[in-house]
């Protein structure tokens, strides 16, 4: 216990010897912190939103192109898949992102007048489209920031549409999106004849057969059907899809950098403690404290500097994700939600990053000479 008290009180001591560069390290690591905690949050938000939207709509398989990043599925397989036993519907979609005024973009859908996903959303005001009409609905984030209202019109790439309706969707993917008669996006986005996948609903799985090998064998059935195409369960899809990929590996690439340059700072801080200290450290080892003991009291000053610096990290990081809710150009993808396995990753990295910029110059410290730091002046 004594050990315990005596680290933690020269830990203390040390950290306010130089408040400014200690503020200092803490700003670094709090941005770097907040930096992950940001933009993860954000991939994990969008990837959230994903399964959602497929959850509400009773989803169960999306059929694309096997080729990556290739989303061009000829409509007229439609046909075979409707055809197959353990499909209760299929409908075509299109994805796409459009610019619609020089401040809003947004997610465009190209459904069917009839497709199965309205089932998901609920009419605020107004009516559906009618296909082959220049007709469109809006979610109601996406309506509001717009300032649109049903029976307003509106221009998409130079062609003028009616908002029919407005609708509150199951995800943020749909309350901030346009969704318009799938003919007359395939126009927009010079795609006729093909969709970007089939969205597939499965009958009731036989009681004698578990959901999961029911599903399996619904993949195997649609993929022998049409060769060169791709099953996937709507919650591989959510988290393997290439605009998810993409989020995922921009974050952490990015907050990777940013942690780094965290690293950094905190390694350069704990150097200059130890030199600044290699008398003090010359008396503590003269007092019989052991190697062991000087490198616990470096790397617990380290780990201090990193958990300071992830609370702080923590508030930066929630509120840059708060900023990016409300933002018309990325409402529409993104939640203010913070899941607590984040929060508990952030304070692990930080702690992390700060043992690691700590080792080094504990090693340092633990290497003095007590009588050669005594003549250390």
């Amino acid at each position: 216990m004594a050990v315990q008290l005596s680290m933690a009180r020269f830990a203390w001591k040390n950290l306010g010897r130089r408040r400014l560069r200690t503020l200092l390290t803490l700003g670094g690591i709090g941005v770097a912190v907040g930096a992950f905690v940001a933009l993860v949050g954000f991939s994990r938000s969008f990837e959230h939103e994903w399964q959602r939207l497929y959850e509400s709509s009773g989803t169960d398989i999306a059929v694309v192109q096997k080729t990556f990043l290739n989303t061009s599925v000829d409509e007229a397989a439609g046909a075979k898949l409707t055809a197959l036993s353990t499909v209760a519907n299929a409908t075509p979609m299109i994805l796409n992102m459009m610019d619609l005024t020089p401040e809003v973009n947004a997610l465009a859908y190209g459904w069917k007048a009839d497709s199965y996903e309205f089932d998901s959303l609920t009419m605020e005001s107004g009516r559906r489209f009618r296909d082959g009409q220049p007709e469109v609905i809006l979610g109601d984030l996406l309506a509001s920031n717009l300032g649109k209202k049903a029976g307003d019109s509106m221009e998409i790439q130079g062609s003028q549409f009616t908002v029919t309706g407005i609708y509150h969707g199951g995800s943020a993917l749909e309350a901030g999106a346009v969704i318009l008669p799938i003919d007359e996006l395939q126009q927009l986005s010079s795609l006729q004849g093909k969709v970007t996948a089939f969205h597939v609903r499965l009958r009731q799985a036989p009681a004698e057969e578990t959901p999961q090998r029911y599903l399996q064998s619904a993949q195997a059935q649609i993929e022998s059907a049409l060769p060169g195409l791709r099953a996937v369960p709507a919650a591989e899809r959510a988290s393997n899809n290439q605009l998810v990929v993409l989020a995922h590996a921009a974050a952490w690439g990015t907050s990777s950098i940013a942690l780094l340059i965290g690293v950094f700072g905190i390694a350069n801080t704990m150097a200059m403690s130890v030199f600044e200290r290699t008398r003090e450290i010359g008396i503590l080892r003269a007092l019989g404290w052991k190697r062991w003991r000087i490198l616990v009291l470096i790397q617990t000053e380290a780990a201090a500097l990193g958990l300071v610096g992830g609370v702080l990290g923590i508030a930066f990081g929630w509120g840059a994700l708060r900023l990016l809710s409300t933002l018309p150009q990325t409402a529409s993808i993104v939640s203010a939600s913070f899941p607590g396995l984040l929060l508990l990753e952030a304070l692990g990295v930080a702690v992390l990053a700060g043992l690691i910029a700590g080792a080094l110059p504990a090693w340092r410290g633990t290497r003095l000479s007590p009588v050669e730091a005594l003549r250390y002046d």
